[in-house]
């Protein structure tokens, strides 16, 4: 029989500020978090909504991605010491993300024949925040990097559970970062029909809600620390699944079949049925696709109580970042006695969230769908 599987550290940087508090008190607000910024409308000289991490950390950390990635860690392993977890022999590190550094990596192809310094240039290799991680808290247990696009964070604490229940490892931290809201990357998303900078948030972004346009695009850093001890835990990862619709390379698959077997292998492997399921926390970035898979996944898989939402109208899609985001924002939700949902703006699916309420008991069901036909959905307990 496996061990439980506690969720027992969470540590964030978001466009909201740098700490989980933060990203508590701006989802809690209702207020979305992106930014009329200079530079990112249809040309150069005009401004475009988007949610960018602000300055911060520790200098010695090197580029504001390692600054973001370390602090976010480091604030979950702190957290979860608070809560009685106390680090085994084999402590691992899972590493999420799809574009490291990339402004330090702009800046590198920028220099031509010019060298950059050693320490600048070693910095924004993916192992190298990871390597500083490890050798400050003396972690010697297994360590990967991993990418499923924006369901990155899930396949990484799915990995982790792995791990757990296969003894490869005592702990595992989980990270995932995704800096890389850059004036190139944002236009191209938006010229490819999905990112939008043109209105604000809940102008842009209403999933399963008429006149859903697409996401703002928003950065993250959020990390969770995963054990089978007993400790004073956030929620239980009960298990999960993962499929791929082996499609297309952007657009989700009309026949939702295999998004829903996701949820369904999901459900199977944590021993729960669908009437033990009261929210479904969507990956719900206002796109058309995902509106119609996840709500295709609501009615086939769950009964009419289990209600749906998603929180990217407030934190915007940070690709990489966005399902960790989300799985954090589950477990405050639960310690909080608040389940964020964002209030509607438009009419919607009959069984969207009514904006903030008060969590009533039931499992939550997690989906992430990345780019690509990745699919992944996590079954979490916070009782």
């Amino acid at each position: 029989m496996r061990s439980k599987t506690d969720i027992c550290g969470i540590g964030a940087v978001t466009a909201y500020g740098w700490g989980r508090e933060s990203l508590w008190a701006g989802l809690a607000s209702g207020v979305p978090c992106a930014q009329f910024t200079d530079g990112f409308g249809e040309t150069p000289d005009l401004p475009g909504w988007v949610a960018h991490i602000a300055e911060g950390g520790k200098a010695r950390d090197g580029s504001l991605h390692a600054r973001a990635l370390l602090a976010a860690a480091r604030e979950a392993i702190e957290d979860a010491g608070s809560r009685g977890w106390t680090p085994g022999r084999r402590v691992g590190v899972i590493s999420g993300g799809v574009r490291e550094d990339l402004r330090t990596w702009d800046r590198l192809t920028g220099m031509g024949e010019q060298l950059m310094y050693r320490r600048e240039f070693i910095g924004m290799m993916p192992s190298t925040p990871i390597a500083t991680l490890m050798s400050e808290f003396g972690f010697h247990g297994p360590s990967m990097a991993t990418s499923a696009m924006c369901a990155t964070g899930s396949a990484a604490v799915l990995t982790a559970k792995m791990w757990l229940d296969a003894d490869m490892a005592d702990d595992v931290v989980v990270v995932t970062t995704d800096l890389s809201a850059t004036r190139p990357m944002v236009r191209n998303f938006v010229h490819c029909g999905v990112a939008i900078t043109d209105v604000p948030p809940l102008e842009a972004c209403r999933p399963f809600q008429e006149g859903t346009r697409g996401f703002t695009f928003s950065e993250a850093a959020v990390a969770v620390v995963l054990t089978q001890k007993k400790t004073d835990a956030y929620a239980t990862l009960r298990g999960g699944a993962m499929t791929h619709e082996a499609h297309n390379a952007m657009a989700l698959d009309p026949d939702s079949t295999t998004a829903i077997e996701a949820v369904t292998g999901a459900l199977e492997n944590a021993a729960a049925a669908p009437s033990d399921v009261r929210y479904l926390n969507a990956h719900g970035t206002g796109t058309k696709h995902c509106h119609r898979t996840e709500s295709q996944i609501l009615e086939a898989v769950f009964p009419g109580d289990t209600e749906i939402y998603s929180i990217k109208p407030l934190t915007g899609h940070s690709q990489s970042g966005s399902a960790l985001t989300e799985i954090a924002t589950i477990c405050l939700a639960a310690e909080r006695d608040l389940v964020p949902a964002p209030k509607p703006v438009a009419d919607g699916h009959p069984r969207l969230m009514d904006g903030p309420s008060r969590p009533e008991g039931g499992l939550t069901v997690k989906t992430s769908i990345g780019m690509g036909g990745y699919v992944a959905a996590v079954v979490l307990d916070t009782a």
